[in-house]
Order: C-alpha cells, then sequence, then structure tokens
C-alpha cells in the first residue's frame, strides 16, 4: 500500500480506498519540489483518462520524458486505440501527477506497456507500483496472455519494481536488445505471464 494519500475512480460512484495521510515532504531533497507543499498532501484519484486530458498528459508526459516523449498526434492516437487501458494519477487541481498506458494487439491477447511515468514531486511514494498493478488487473480482465515492456538497462529503480510484480527477462540474452530504439539506446525486454497467477498484492 502507498504512503500517498489516494482514491480510485472508475465504473464506480465512490472512491474504493483511501490510504492514510502522507509524511510531509523535505522541499530541500527534492530539487524541483515547489515551495508551497500543499497540493503534495492531496489525494490522488487514479481513474481513466479522458478526452479533455489530452492537453494535460502532453504536458506531464513532456515534463517526465523530456526527449523522447511522445509527439502530441501520437499521444492523441494512442488515446483513441487504447483509452480502456490509459490511466491517470489525477490530483484534483487540474495537473495529472501520473499515468500509465497499455496497448493491446488486435486480438486482445498481448500487450505491451507504452508507458508509466509519475512527476518528480510524487515519486518514491508506490504510485507507479499503483498503477502497475491496476492495468495489469485491467488486462487479465480484458483476456490478454501476456505483457512486454522495455526499460533502460541502467534503471535499476525501474527494473526492480518490474521484477517485483513478476516480469522476467525475455530470451535470448536476458532480454538484452542492443540499439533497440536506435545507435546506443540499448533496452531491456521484460514480460509477464498474466495467466499464471494474480498479479502481487500492493
Amino acid at each position: 500500500m502507498t504512503a500517498e494519500p489516494l482514491e480510485r475512480f472508475f465504473e464506480h460512484d465512490g472512491p474504493l480506498t483511501r490510504p492514510g495521510p502522507a509524511p510531509v515532504p523535505n522541499p530541500a531533497a527534492v530539487p524541483d519540489a515547489p515551495a508551497d507543499t500543499d497540493t503534495d498532501t492531496a489525494p490522488l484519484v487514479l481513474r481513466t483518462a479522458r478526452e479533455s486530458d489530452l492537453p494535460e498528459l502532453r504536458r506531464l508526459d513532456q515534463e517526465v520524458f523530456r526527449e523522447v516523449a511522445y509527439p502530441g498526434f501520437l499521444l492523441r492516437q494512442l488515446y483513441d486505440m487504447y483509452a480502456e487501458h490509459f490511466l491517470v494519477l489525477d490530483d484534483g487541481r487540474g495537473h495529472l501527477r501520473g499515468y500509465v498506458l497499455a496497448g493491446t494487439t488486435a486480438l486482445g491477447a498481448h500487450s505491451w506497456i507504452l508507458g508509466l511515468g509519475v512527476t518528480h514531486d510524487r515519486r518514491r511514494h508506490g504510485l507507479g507500483r499503483e498503477l502497475m498493478v491496476e492495468v495489469l488487473a485491467r488486462l487479465r480482465r480484458s483476456g490478454v496472455k501476456d505483457v512486454r515492456l522495455t526499460v533502460e538497462p541502467g534503471n535499476r529503480a525501474a527494473v526492480l519494481l518490474y521484477r517485483s510484480l513478476g516480469f522476467g527477462p525475455e530470451e535470448p540474452d536476458g532480454g538484452l536488445r542492443r540499439d533497440y530504439f536506435g545507435p546506443g539506446m540499448d533496452r531491456q525486454i521484460l514480460r509477464l505471464d498474466l495467466t499464471a497467477e494474480a498479479t502481487p498484492e500492493r
């Protein structure tokens, strides 16, 4: 369970969970943290993305991924194709603090995690895990059999998160794919079999 205040709204009319209050963050420990931390303790809502979120989703994606952020037109089309598995963290004040996007094949048997990001001021509160657990549960309910994703081999925190959720390297070569996104942009491919067992508890 995350220490971050979090609610969930999907097809339901009310919150599914509401954990206790988060510890007050130390602005000095987070270089980009705003002086006013009031928004850092506001409850977040984990919900399905809406079309009206697209401008804010583009801002969020650019903030998190910078030079490798999705172009606006592509983000729009990804939403049109995969809205059911496009989840966001809404702070209730007009800003999104995180998202996860899963894309599925035409027959719905296989899926890829196409994006997972949380703003710098909300990291290390377990929110990336919350997003992943929810989208994996949705994929399983939709009948998806396996999920793949790519991760930068040196991103130890991300690798540990995905391994804790049951992902493992897709062989050969431990899942390592040299120049996967272009020269010098190596990636490791991880895979999770959704037919094996339920997603680990939060």
